[in-house]
């Protein structure tokens, strides 16, 4: 089929310019947007008289038929056409005739791709945030089950005060919490109809774009025809936030990276989500979540390259804009593979809670609640933190650990030391008495858990 727009021109395109301005290698998986997109638009027009009712249905018939025939495999793309949408208009033109190329009417490409953007977008979030939601099932269940499980909380990645694996997994809850409302609010302004706005300034014909919003599930239409073909913000709404997504992954893949080595041991991954060495027989390499963690910087990568797309770029429709599909496409298959592999990957560790617990003993991480012990005999917190410091002094000098001195001993730096500082300080009472809401007690954390399921309960319903 000739191009498009082909009747102004009186030679053809240079073979290195079509295959450099073609984009049917990356936007033909828009193909089931497209269609639907358009015959929502044919269906329309037919309503508005701009199509008879005969063409319009017709139009509509030939679409359906395409569309099935793609999905079923019978019809694969030219890899020469220029894309998604001049290859689709073919296939129509083969299959209906000349009235296919009424289709067209009171649109252009700008609208038509726009609005194919926003629905393949809006569909990828949602199933984005439905791989999120099945990782903070995971987090909460397995939290619920680990509310006694103490290991070392970090700072610095030195030993500072004792938490539970329940706690520690729930931040992670948290942080993808957020992720999964930043999406669901970056939707909202996806979830606008560009359609109708055709080239730049809208159309003469006399259009019910609030119809065709109304078919295709949008919560209104784009207000400036200028503004609807020109801007891609929403794309880089949501290249923010998978970036943030893949920011708050790599976080969770570098201590699971941490924690499976002998030095920490908290972890065991499973075989199935590990590989070897070609030289070390010994070895099992956490490549998952190495490669999770790497893979923050291809959506950090598309984030910068959309931004850089839209800099400077003036009103209204640019070629530039075609590049937007590659940036969003790869951050899109990327971040909801990385959030799928984290969940597998989580869902078949195993925690060494034993050895989790032998990380805390003797490590000083309850030298504050020391300290806590004097403040509440009413010594200023400063000169409790004082006394605390050469008590923990004393003990690496003799090879002793907090918890294994006597009260005698203890008296030594101050005579408001009794018999209970010694139970105030081990680790399972250190973790007790932080029960503050968000603390690591397993009361505090039963209460965040419950938060949790009231929360992930609403988005299943």
């Amino acid at each position: 089929m000739s191009k498009l727009w082909g009747g102004r021109f009186e030679r053809e395109t240079d073979r290195a310019v079509e295959a450099f301005t073609a984009s049917i290698g990356v936007d033909a998986r828009l193909w089931e947007v497209d269609i639907r997109a358009s015959i929502a638009h044919a269906r329309m027009l037919g309503r508005v008289g701009v199509l008879t009712s005969e063409e319009a249905q017709s139009i509509i018939a030939g679409l359906q038929a395409i569309a099935q025939d793609i999905a079923e495999g019978r019809i694969t793309f030219n890899p020469n056409a220029e894309d998604v949408h001049t290859e689709i208009e073919r296939l129509l033109t083969e299959r209906i005739g000349a009235v296919a190329g009424k289709l067209h009417t009171a649109r252009s490409r700008n609208d038509q791709v726009a609005t194919d953007t926003r629905l393949y977008l809006r569909e990828g979030i949602d199933a984005l945030c439905e791989e999120i939601l099945r990782l903070q099932e995971w987090l909460v269940n397995t939290a619920e089950q680990h509310l006694h499980t103490i290991l070392p909380g970090f700072t610095h990645l030195q030993h500072a005060q004792p938490v539970s694996l329940a706690h520690h997994l729930m931040a992670y809850f948290w942080m993808l919490q957020r992720d999964r409302e930043r999406l669901r609010d970056c939707r909202r302004r996806v979830n606008h109809l560009p359609l109708g706005s055709a080239a730049l300034a809208g159309t003469s014909f006399p259009l019910d774009r609030e119809m065709v919003a109304q078919e295709l599930g949008f919560e209104g239409v784009c207000e400036n025809s200028l503004d609807a073909v020109s801007d891609r913000d929403f794309v880089v709404e949501f290249l923010a936030c998978a970036a943030l997504v893949m920011t708050h992954l790599s976080r969770l893949a570098e201590e699971l990276i941490l924690w499976s080595t002998p030095e920490f041991g908290f972890v065991e991954l499973d075989d199935s989500v590990t590989t070897g060495s070609s030289i070390m027989p010994q070895k099992k390499n956490p490549d998952v979540a190495e490669l999770i963690r790497g893979r923050v910087g291809r959506v950090v990568g598309d984030l910068t390259g959309a931004l850089v797309m839209l800099k400077a770029l003036p009103l209204s429709y640019n070629r530039d804009l075609q590049e937007d599909k590659g940036f969003l496409f790869d951050a899109l298959d990327t971040v909801r593979d990385s959030v799928a592999l984290m969940h597998l990957m989580l869902s078949r560790a195993q925690w060494r809670t034993e050895r989790m617990k032998q990380a805390v003993s003797g490590d000083f991480s309850n030298a504050t609640d020391l300290a806590d012990y004097l403040v509440r005999k009413g010594v200023p917190f400063r000169q409790a933190h004082e006394v605390v410091g050469r008590v923990v002094q004393y003990c690496l000098k003799g090879g002793r650990t907090l918890e294994s001195l006597q009260v005698d001993e203890l008296r030594q730096f101050s005579d408001l030391f009794d018999a209970d500082a010694v139970q105030a300080i081990q680790p399972e009472t250190v973790l007790q008495v932080r029960r503050t809401r968000g603390g690591t007690s397993p009361d505090a954390v039963q209460e965040q858990i419950a938060h949790a399921r009231q929360l992930i309960g609403g988005d299943n319903h």
